[in-house]
């Protein structure tokens, strides 16, 4: 008899698992645990919620309490994992939302306050159906950015319900609307349902934002200071002074120039002014080079953290890519949050995030913080900063940006929300 070889995993599923959990598996044992319930329900209550507590059959109550502690325990797991909700794709985010559905009914009380309405049952108990989602129906994709509004020649918008309707007949076909919404014993459930796909969505956006940009940093500095600047000290320790000046850039090695004829100048006055002993040229000299091999090894220390920022920032950089490898399921669902915060600023604050962007990046005083920013970077690499090149940048990239920016405005903007694109022009005038 031949037993059935073992699945092995690889390396990179170990050490996925290990940094990130493994919330895949214990979603899926919930998912089961909720589809058999499910069934019960549906085979013996009529789709109704179990009542656990009045069950005269101890075989049907252990098992329904049985598939309840797995349902809950694997909900619990998954919302503990470091990678909760990280790996969600279509199909996984309607096993949770199916899973989360089946638990609400049975640990919403009666007396919790709820916006469900019990229903009540031929034989006189109340129970209260919450969201419970048909995974074979629910195939449509999460997409929260709304479309933008159809209008007629003349400006105005299209109603649903006459093509020229006036703003009476809208408002009338909007109250139908309304009532007929009301009437729809499903409505209950659709709202419960976008609510759950909305927290799910919101969910994985935060969590898939925050490891994109704490992983990196984390990984960047426990690189640099555990491995990288080790290895750097210890190749380039034993370089003498006038080596580690030699191997200064233009910039630093001007500096340190400077530095070294100040301290001189500053003997001679402390000196002349303050009554101190007149010293001879050979105590000069010695004061002197002892205080070039001190800001020889200052810039020494400076060149070799430079050095570690460049290998440092590759890793930080590999971190971010690996990040987006294990949760690129994850990349639309960032995107829909993304999408969903924008748009549901009002339009003074499109336009104030807009007029801030622009003037804070291409408008008149950019190119100070430009200047900074670039100067910064270059110092953090350990290269002197190139004047010419900085101007040809400030001259050419924000340029650009300001031009992308205003066909972005009025390509897709004045489409999406046209009193955005007019407050803005207020605001700008």
């Amino acid at each position: 008899m031949t037993s059935t070889p073992s699945t092995r995993k690889s390396p990179f599923s170990k050490l996925k698992e290990q940094f990130f959990g493994n919330p895949e598996q214990s979603l899926k044992e919930a998912y089961e645990a909720a589809s058999r319930i499910k069934s019960i329900e549906n085979r013996y209550f009529s789709g109704y919620r179990v009542p656990v507590e009045s069950l005269t059959s101890d075989r049907l109550q252990g098992e329904v309490q049985e598939n309840l502690d797995i349902l809950r325990s694997g909900i619990e797991q998954f919302n503990s994992s470091s990678a909760a909700s990280g790996n969600l794709g279509s199909n996984n985010l309607e096993k949770l939302i199916f899973a989360e559905g089946i638990l609400a009914n049975y640990t919403i009380t009666q007396n919790q306050p709820a916006a469900i309405v019990p229903v009540s049952q031929p034989g006189g108990e109340s129970y209260t159906p919450t969201s419970i989602v048909d995974v074979s129906s629910t195939t449509t994709p999460v997409n929260v950015t709304p479309p933008p509004q159809q209008k007629r020649k003349n400006g105005s918008p299209l109603n649903s319900l006459f093509p020229g309707s006036t703003p009476l007949t809208g408002s009338v076909g909007k109250t139908f609307d309304k009532i007929k919404q009301d009437l729809n014993p499903k409505s209950e459930e659709e709202v419960v349902n976008e609510f759950r796909r909305s927290r799910a969505v919101t969910v994985v956006g935060v969590r898939l934002l925050a490891l994109l940009i704490i992983v990196p940093i984390i990984t960047q500095q426990v690189s640099k200071r555990l491995v990288i600047a080790p290895i750097v000290d210890q190749y380039r320790g034993g370089e003498e002074a006038a080596i580690v000046i030699d191997n200064l850039n233009s910039e630093w090695k001007e500096e340190a120039l400077v530095e070294l004829n100040t301290y001189e100048e500053q003997l001679k006055m402390d000196r002349m002014l303050k009554g101190f002993p007149s010293m001879s040229s050979e105590e000069l000299e010695k004061n002197v080079q002892e205080k070039a091999n001190e800001i020889a090894e200052v810039f020494h220390h400076k060149s070799n953290n430079s050095i570690s920022n460049v290998f440092a920032d590759f890793v930080g950089i590999f971190a971010f890519a690996f990040v987006l490898l294990i949760r690129r399921n994850d990349i639309s669902v960032l995107k829909s949050f993304i999408d969903k915060i924008i748009y549901g600023l009002s339009d003074s604050a499109k336009a104030f995030a807009i007029i801030l962007f622009t003037d804070m990046f291409v408008g008149f005083h950019s190119p100070h913080g430009w200047e900074v920013l670039l100067e910064g970077l270059a110092n953090h690499l350990g290269v002197a900063a190139n004047q010419s090149s900085i101007s040809l940048f400030i001259a050419t990239v924000p340029v650009v940006m300001d031009t992308m920016m205003k066909y972005w405005i009025f390509r897709y903007l004045s489409q999406l929300s046209a009193s955005t694109v007019a407050t803005l022009k207020e605001m700008n005038e």
